[in-house]
């Protein structure tokens, strides 16, 4: 009797600890359920916030960048034209027949400038920035004012230096960039099928020189989206001659035209030169610099003769 009272408690004995352990198993398995659960919310609202950051970043900075029309390893042996309809923009100014923009568009070249002068080039802009500079990230020289970034200001180089100034620049220096500017000019009326004798230097055209150092003041701001004809009138055609290659010298700093259907840049590389109307239609802005140092020549043209500028001369 005893001994059966004994089978039948490690009976009931074994029940109990079964109905323990499939109890446990069901709270286990439910717990498990719940945190899959909890788990996949969190990783759908995660997606979520990222997607909702990745779209305001797009269209807040208009830093997305569709298409790359010329990258930094390409060596152009013939002008890259891209052609865009023209703006209303030129219908607010003087129209000046074989100049101004008929037919608009951007175009870059490799051929006109050699990296070796692009890198003399590179040299000039570097004596003359050493004497100055600006506090912020983007430093100009302007050869035919002579102004140049001070600080949070600008002074006249020419002024400043004095006699000095000849120990900066020769005429060796001169004569190149005259010679430079005036190739540019060739192939943009080439390109644009103007007649080059009525095609005119503006104002301003400098030397650029950006980093990565934090503005001080909305001249180092270079980044804001603009319109050169609307900002300046004079301009009718734009051009970029750059001293230093993206990825090598620096990082970011590539030129955006913002289209209504996406974002196209060009990479800079020393010697290339890229060039457009300078209306709506190439409505634009440079990447912020994140490293390193990017030099480049903006040299602006007009139809107007009475807004033409000389070349620069040494004092």
């Amino acid at each position: 009797m005893v001994a059966q009272r004994r089978g039948n408690l490690k009976v009931n004995g074994s029940a109990a600890i079964e109905k323990k352990i499939k109890r446990a198993n069901a709270q286990r398995q439910a717990s498990a359920r719940k945190r899959t659960v909890v788990g996949t919310v969190l990783w759908c609202a995660a997606v979520t916030v990222c997607a909702a950051l990745g779209w305001w970043y797009y269209v807040t900075t208009g830093e997305h960048i569709t298409e790359t029309l010329v990258s930094r390893r390409e060596l152009l042996q013939q002008p890259k034209v891209f052609s865009v309809p023209c703006s209303e923009d030129y219908d607010n100014y003087k129209r000046f027949p074989g100049c101004t923009p008929q037919s608009c568009g951007r175009a870059v070249t490799d051929t006109v400038v050699t990296r070796e002068e692009a890198s003399a080039l590179k040299q000039l802009a570097e004596r003359g920035l050493s004497l100055g500079g600006s506090e912020g990230g983007a430093s100009i020289l302007d050869l035919h004012s002579g102004a140049l970034s001070m600080g949070k200001q600008f002074v006249n180089i020419y002024k400043y230096s004095g006699e000095q100034i000849k120990d900066v620049f020769s005429k060796e220096d001169f004569d190149l960039y005259k010679d430079v500017r005036g190739r540019i000019q060739g192939m943009i009326a080439e390109t644009f099928g103007l007649d080059p004798s009525r095609l005119y230097l503006t104002k301003p055209t400098f030397f650029s020189r950006i980093n990565s150092t934090d503005a001080k003041t909305a001249h180092d701001e270079y980044w804001h989206p603009h319109i050169d004809k609307v900002t300046y009138g004079s301009f009718d055609y734009t051009s970029l001659l750059y001293l230093s290659d993206f990825g090598t010298d620096f990082g970011g700093g590539r030129f955006i035209f913002m289209d209504a259907t996406g974002n196209r840049t060009v990479e800079p590389r020393a010697g290339r030169v890229s060039f457009f109307t300078s209306g709506s239609e190439n409505l634009h802005r440079v990447e912020k610099v994140t490293w390193g140092t990017r030099y480049a020549i903006t040299v602006s043209f007009t139809c107007d003769s009475d807004h033409a500028i000389d070349n620069p001369t040494l004092p």
